[in-house]
């Protein structure tokens, strides 16, 4: 029986362990999609305790505790931090079997040296030891990514932010980690949402000129694209929802912009209509530019409408959307390679049955010399397990190439989630060394552990181009 998080975690068989002992492990990482605050990076956070570095925004927790029977006081009120943090204590020995019981552990382990399981009883203990060492010195946000061998830092940057702290980053050469931005024009999308109108003047007052027509968003969005550009940005990224496609000219969507410029509401198919002139458009202007394209999909947002009201969006009331994803996703894709401007793209699903879909629509628009050129993402927010990462990668490994993958992300507004990485490329080693054990791979450790590697770093370094 082995123990508990040792050094054979996740690692079954003895191929596997080679792997990671010595290809995975000491390997950098290229966080390519998270949710770091910029300006926190910039200042160096330090964290009051270890719930401000722990709970804050964590809506994976905060759905466990809910689930838990935690009051919500205790998860996103107005209890103290200690409270809150006893609360997560009680929630956590029965979380076994969910990932959270593992990175939770992983990140105390790794992060503060603490191997003591926390519960109710070990709270207090818990609580003192990380605090003590949150307020010493190497517990700063930059201390936690440099200590963690991270080289890139892709943050979640809207058209109109000024990206102030970015600049002050790429001029900071005190700091070895490049910290760049990624270009999410959702609210440039989403012209129904009733925030649609109030971005448009806040683009206005960035760009300095009235966004009377739809050209003239047409023509700020490529503006900012080159201001994002010349910051470092080489990735944009879209939340679909739901997935557009439909037949439209320039002056339909111009025709749709301007009527909800004027306050009116649009229907569905003219709201289909202008997401999918818009999306085409911002595609040529990603492949112009050289950049990665990333759509993240079919999430199902804000099912609970009081929590929503009392608490706000992004804090656990979420789920997984089933729609149709095929026919609306090789439109765009097709629309983009027929003028020849389809990117770089990676594929994301929220729900693991388009996992197989995603792999073989990619194929279909694979070429242009480039490897990899589509990629089947990582296994994102519900699939973020260990199965659901094994599942996407076996699917990979069976449709495509998963010797091309650019890796694991880590699609997180803490600063202890790079322990994400570990995991994930402990479970590449052990799947890769279980193929080997059972006679389906060569015992080669120059082509497995080239693999290994490209998977964990190589990959995403040469895809990204974040180094040219």
């Amino acid at each position: 029986m082995g123990k508990f998080l040792d050094s054979d975690f996740l690692l079954n068989n003895r191929v596997g362990k080679k792997l990671y002992e010595n290809y995975a492990k000491d390997m950098p990482i290229i966080d390519y999609h998270c949710h770091l605050n910029p300006q926190e990076i910039y200042e160096n956070k330090r964290f009051k305790n270890i719930t401000d570095a722990w709970l804050g925004g964590d809506h994976y927790k905060w759905r466990l505790m809910r689930a838990n029977g935690v009051e919500e006081q205790f998860i996103t009120g107005d209890a103290n931090d200690y409270d809150k943090f006893v609360a997560w204590a009680k929630t956590v020995p029965m979380t076994v079997g969910n990932p959270l019981y593992h990175w939770s552990h992983l990140e105390l382990q790794r992060f503060f040296e603490i191997d003591t399981l926390l519960n109710e009883e070990t709270a207090q203990e818990i609580w003192d030891e990380t605090n003590t060492k949150l307020q010493g010195e190497g517990f700063g946000a930059r201390d936690l990514i440099v200590k963690s061998n991270v080289q890139v830092i892709c943050t979640t940057d809207d058209p109109a932010d000024s990206l102030e702290y970015h600049m002050k980053l790429k001029a900071d050469d005190s700091f070895p980690v490049k910290v760049v931005p990624t270009f999410r024009p959702d609210k440039a999308i989403e012209i129904n949402r009733d925030t649609f109108l109030p971005w448009i003047h806040k683009l206005e007052d960035v760009i300095g000129k009235q966004m009377v027509n739809y050209q003239a968003l047409l023509d700020a969005l490529t503006e900012r694209t080159e201001f994002f550009h010349e910051i470092g940005c080489r990735v944009s990224d879209h939340a679909l929802d739901t997935v557009p496609y439909a037949s439209v000219t320039f002056e339909e969507a111009a025709g749709i912009y301007e009527k909800r410029l004027q306050g009116d509401a649009v229907s569905c198919e003219e709201e289909q209509k202008y997401k999918t002139f818009t999306l085409i458009f911002l595609g040529k202007q990603y492949s112009r530019l050289g950049w990665v394209m990333q759509y993240h999909m079919h999430a199902h947002r804000n099912n609970n409408t009081r929590g929503l009201n009392r608490i706000g969006p992004d804090t656990g009331y979420d789920s997984i959307y089933d729609g149709q994803l095929a026919v609306p996703l090789t439109g765009l894709l097709n629309a983009l390679e027929g003028a020849d401007a389809l990117p770089k793209t990676i594929l994301y699903s929220l729900n693991p049955k388009d996992f197989t879909v995603l792999a073989a629509v990619m194929g279909s628009f694979q070429g242009g010399g480039i490897p990899g050129k589509l990629q089947l993402g990582a296994a994102w927010w519900f699939n973020d397990t260990k199965a659901g990462m094994l599942e996407q990668m076996r699917i990979l490994a069976d449709i495509g190439l998963l010797s091309r993958f650019p890796g694991m992300l880590t699609d997180s507004r803490s600063f202890l989630s790079y322990t994400r990485h570990e995991y994930f490329r402990r479970l590449l080693c052990g799947m890769i060394g279980e193929w080997v054990e059972l006679g389906e791979a060569p015992d080669d450790k120059e082509l497995l552990g080239g693999l290994v590697q490209g998977v964990c770093y190589n990959n995403a370094k040469e895809y990204f181009g974040f180094f040219k």
